[in-house]
């Protein structure tokens, strides 16, 4: 017996794996994070399997139905929102598990930044603009956040920021990025990524808050902060320069490989 921590991916239904999608498939007990994943991945789990909503159980109940599971030498298909290693509270039902000798798997997602950003068509590293990706959060009630990690630190490196789980913060976010970024540093605010209900703001750091009261959103959003945002003037990459060379592909052997032959 196993229980399966599936990342169920951002929410699109056809953006869970593969591996992910089959577990589900064969699993006969089935815990899902109901608010956060869609109705037709779980839809897929057997006709007889236990599904269960884990919205409005705590951590006792909901590690008690992988015991009962455990008892019965059935597997158990836990699945979350995104990927399991980023924001997913799956650290404390592991600790759990480890203490009643429940043996357990983690199978990845995508995560809720890489679907907005494939919907937003961007690459959110660019030469010489922004070679780093920051993954955080705000302060909220179920937990503050460090001291070192808070945004007047992690703003100082100009990267890209992606932000999580903070649109009820938005004051904050302006005030301490506003110093490192500029007040008109591009903003995109992405509620629900690859849901059908998804929508995005496209914005600036001085106009987000307006925007996004406007729009009347309150949860589920992402937030990406950077200059990467709506740019087009950047350097291209020296990966695939014609005069290049690499491991792959030596730039030397293949300008000699295309000269003529000489004459004889």
């Amino acid at each position: 017996m196993t229980v399966y921590f599936i990342g169920a991916g951002p929410g699109a239904p056809d953006l869970i794996t593969l591996r992910g999608q089959r577990l589900i498939e064969r699993c006969p007990v089935c815990l899902y994070a109901g608010s956060l994943v869609p109705a037709e991945i779980v839809a897929a789990a057997p006709a007889n399997a236990v599904v269960r909503d884990t919205a409005p159980m705590h951590l006792d109940e909901i590690v008690a139905e992988m015991a009962a599971a455990y008892e019965r030498g059935e597997d158990v298909a836990r699945v979350h929102s995104g990927d399991p290693s980023i924001y997913g509270a799956v650290a404390e039902q592991m600790r759990r598990l480890d203490a009643l000798n429940i043996p357990y798997e983690v199978v990845p997602g995508v995560p809720a930044f890489a679907g907005a950003a494939a919907r937003l068509a961007t690459e959110l590293t660019l030469p010489e603009i922004s070679q780093t990706i920051i993954l955080t959060r705000t302060s909220g009630k179920a937990s503050p956040m460090p001291e070192s990690e808070r945004l007047e630190v992690l703003g100082q490196s100009r990267a890209t920021l992606a932000i999580h789980l903070s649109v009820r913060n938005l004051a904050y976010v302006e005030e301490a990025l506003t110093p490192h970024y500029g007040a008109d540093c591009p903003v995109v605010v992405v509620y629900r990524a690859t849901w059908p209900d998804e929508e995005i703001i496209v914005t600036t750091l001085a106009e987000m808050r307006a925007r996004v009261r406007e729009e009347k959103l309150t949860r589920t959003a992402l937030i990406f902060v950077g200059h990467v945002f709506g740019e087009t003037h950047f350097r291209d990459s020296r990966l695939y320069a014609s005069d290049f060379a690499h491991v792959l592909r030596n730039a030397g052997k293949k300008k000699l490989r295309a000269q003529p032959e000489p004459s004889r």
